[in-house]
């Protein structure tokens, strides 16, 4: 007989955004007519620049003609891109070997599989609230997963102490949900931990783009910190970079130094891609080479600065409503208490019902979270400006 794999019924029934959807999609059909703010899920609505668009139009013409056909590509990414991601990491003086850089459709999927090469054994420690996908995906696996609370208290950055001691550890920096970001010293007391305990670090710098060149404390890479080699997987995406929520691609460090167990870890990722995966498209892959040129820079550059005075707007609301929140400066979420009420989900009920604003509950992201909301600055300046007049109104304001 057939046996399933048990660890799932550890996990919640539904995951946070299908449940969100559902509850959403009930409000809809009782109101038809009525105009929905979206500020939950953090997809971006700025339309990709052309120069990357372009780009990935000649390649897909390169497609239809035998000369520049391709068909299978390399498992671990085309060169082409590789290079261009180990000179974008020279801008933090970070040097990378191109074998160390792998191409992915996306930092979820790299996040959730990289406990392939690991032991289902290891202890896992997260910090709560958390980006769900850590949580379920080592759940999966049956690990143990132990928290560490981040909370207003530490000003969502936790660091670690002796009870800690894990031998996996879950970072992201800037943090989702709670837009909170580490400073170099700070990663360092982590680096300093995980090479202590022999642990690894999977540092998720998803939104690293968000972090300004004023921004001189906080490192876009876990690799600026000494050390971070020797026991850091990093984690990357286009989504958020270039607006790629759609077409797909991001990228995985592994470095040389990494050994666990006498196993150089970046051979086993390897091992694995070759094995479970058949590469990103050569047309997102083309399309995200030209992020990395001069003109893809500047465009993408003036789609952050879009998003990050988004940012400001709903910042300026939380000031004048006197609510206490973190982000919104190193990243595109703001972090907020609920107001009104405690729990997340009602406020969540609230915010809909009587703004018609969608947010996202932080009970979805971890108990830590029940009495705070998170909003996304990945909306339209309209549709941004509104929603804040709209919760100006609700609470009590304008």
């Amino acid at each position: 007989m057939a046996k399933v794999n048990l660890n799932y019924d550890h996990l919640s029934e539904n995951y946070l955004f299908a449940e969100i959807a559902h509850r959403v999609s009930a409000w809809q059909e009782a109101h038809p007519d009525q105009k929905l703010i979206r500020m939950g899920i953090g997809d971006v609505t700025r339309p990709i620049p052309g120069v990357v668009t372009d780009a990935m139009q000649k390649a897909a013409k390169e497609l239809s003609s035998a000369e520049t056909f391709r068909g299978y590509g390399p498992e671990q990414g085309y060169d082409f891109l590789r290079k261009a991601v180990q000179t974008y990491y020279r801008n933090f003086q970070v040097e990378l070997d191109v074998s160390e850089i792998f191409i992915s459709d996306g930092a979820k999927s790299d996040v959730g599989n990289i406990g392939d090469i690991f032991s289902n054994d290891n202890t896992v420690l997260i910090t709560d609230p958390v980006y769900p996908v850590y949580v379920d995906s080592n759940l999966m696996s049956g690990r143990k997963v132990k928290f560490l609370t981040a909370s207003r208290e530490n000003a969502f950055l936790p660091l670690p102490e002796e009870k800690d001691a894990a031998d996996l550890i879950y970072i992201c920096s800037p943090n989702n949900p709670t837009g909170a970001a580490y400073t170099r010293d700070q990663l360092k007391i982590w680096v300093d931990f995980a090479r202590e305990h022999d642990s690894v670090i999977f540092y998720d710098a998803a939104y690293e783009c968000f972090i300004g060149e004023e921004d001189k404390e906080i490192p876009h890479s876990i690799y600026e910190v000494p050390g971070a080699k020797e026991c850091a997987i990093e984690f990357c995406s286009f989504s958020k970079k270039a607006g790629f929520t759609g077409v797909r691609c991001g990228y995985t460090v592994v470095p040389i130094d990494l050994v666990c167990g006498g196993k150089q870890m970046r051979n086993l990722w390897l091992r694995r891609q070759t094995t479970k995966f058949n590469g990103t498209s050569y047309i997102s892959q083309r399309g995200a080479e030209a992020v990395f040129s001069k003109e893809g820079s500047a465009a993408l550059q003036s789609n952050i600065a879009y998003y990050k005075e988004n940012a400001k707007i709903i910042m300026k609301t939380m000031d004048d409503l006197d609510i206490y929140y973190t982000g919104g400066k190193y990243s595109p979420y703001i972090w907020f208490a609920c107001p009104e009420v405690a729990d997340s989900w009602v406020f969540f009920d609230l915010l809909l019902n009587d703004a018609a604003v969608v947010g996202t509950p932080g009970e979805g992201f971890g108990e830590s979270g029940r009495n705070f909301f998170r909003l996304t600055a990945f909306s339209t300046r309209e549709n941004t400006e509104e929603a804040m007049e709209r919760i100006r109104k609700l609470l009590g304001e304008g």
